[in-house]
């Protein structure tokens, strides 16, 4: 007997692009086009009629926007959603808000009817992803902290790197856990797969959210304590030592697991290092990026740590992780902030045995 397809529901507003979505998705054995819908209100009827296992979405609608029908279905029926967004800034934007709402993950429009076919095959892509993770999505992962100021944050810990990656969802698990750690914290670098151009207004968001500082990894500086630094887009981020001094690196190197930054390339490079203390935290995400880098991390004996089952959106990369023995710990993102801090300590919190 073969496995159920996964029911899809497209939502735009332009016929053409519509047309277009749906027939890309159309003959695949693994996957079905339940509706389409020009407008929210045909999409809420639709979502009720059909129940598909995902959405495809437009945010820039008329009437109703996308944004709005997002946080409406996320209260009423939370469904993975994946937005496709324009290239404009509004649109960006509200790609953004999309992903804090409860999105699992953006895949920007090409410009053009030509060069919208191509779409189809990154949104296969997403969609076989989401089938083969556990996904559980919701409105709001985790209510974020207030600038650092909470009971973690009563000892700064040691000297040292914390090393994050992820992928779907892990916007706003990303924020939930920056809004919890100390201001003087160790330097903080990031991967987080998601489109180039989203990357300076997450960081933007980022910096406004939490009292550490977040600016985009440029390369060439060395690593300061109370700073966030995110992966450019397009490009691996990687950690050099020379003569003690521990200095970014940027590269245009081929992908791996098909992304670009990767996790594991920033996991391996900081697996190389010595007398640096590391912790390696992997968060929600497709895939299994990371996995063999957090490995690499743990053989080297340093404190690693997987977002689990029960606070994911998407439970796969961690999942990953976790069957390669990679994670030391296994926890729920509202216990990790205070396990990293553990982690400088020689003590922390949790499920030591995954």
């Amino acid at each position: 007997m073969s496995a159920p397809r996964s029911r899809v529901l497209v939502v735009d507003d332009s016929p053409t692009a519509r047309r277009l979505l749906a027939r890309s998705l159309a003959g695949e054995t693994d996957i079905e086009v339940v509706g389409e819908a020009g407008d929210a209100t045909h999409a809420h009827q639709l979502v009720g009629e059909s129940g598909p296992d995902v959405i495809t979405l437009d945010l820039e609608m008329p009437g109703i926007n996308g944004l709005d029908f997002l946080r409406r279905l996320m209260k009423e029926r939370p469904t993975p959603v994946i937005v496709v967004s324009s290239h404009t800034p509004p649109g960006s934007m509200m790609a953004l808000d999309a992903l804090r709402a409860g999105a699992v993950d953006v895949i920007l429009k090409p410009r053009g009817s030509v060069a919208l076919a191509g779409l189809g095959a990154m949104l296969k892509e997403r969609i076989r992803g989401l089938r083969q993770a556990d996904v559980f999505v919701r409105a709001e992962l985790l209510p974020r902290g207030t600038n650092g100021s909470v009971s973690i944050a009563t000892q700064v810990p040691g000297d040292g790197i914390i090393a994050i990656g992820a992928s779907a969802g892990g916007p706003q698990a990303i924020e939930a856990l920056l809004t919890r750690l100390p201001v003087e914290s160790p330097p903080i670098l990031i991967v987080q797969h998601m489109p180039a151009t989203f990357v300076p207004l997450l960081v933007q968001r980022l910096d406004q959210s939490c009292s550490l500082r977040v600016v985009v990894a440029k390369g060439g500086e060395t690593l300061s304590r109370g700073t966030v630094y995110l992966a450019p887009g397009d490009q691996h981020l990687l950690v050099d030592q020379q003569d003690g001094v521990l200095r970014l690196r940027t590269s245009h190197g081929a992908r791996v697991h098909f992304h670009r930054p990767s996790v594991d390339v920033l996991f391996q490079s900081l697996a190389r290092l010595r007398q640096v203390t590391i912790v390696g935290v992997l968060l929600t995400g497709m895939g299994q990026d990371g996995a063999e880098g957090m490995l690499a991390l743990r053989g080297e004996g340093h404190e690693t740590i997987a977002e689990d089952r029960r606070s994911c959106v998407v439970f796969g990369m961690p999942r990953a992780a976790i069957a390669r023995g990679a994670a030391r710990r296994v926890l729920p993102l509202d216990l990790i902030p205070a396990a990293i801090l553990g982690g400088f300590e020689g003590s922390g919190l949790g499920d030591r045995s995954p």
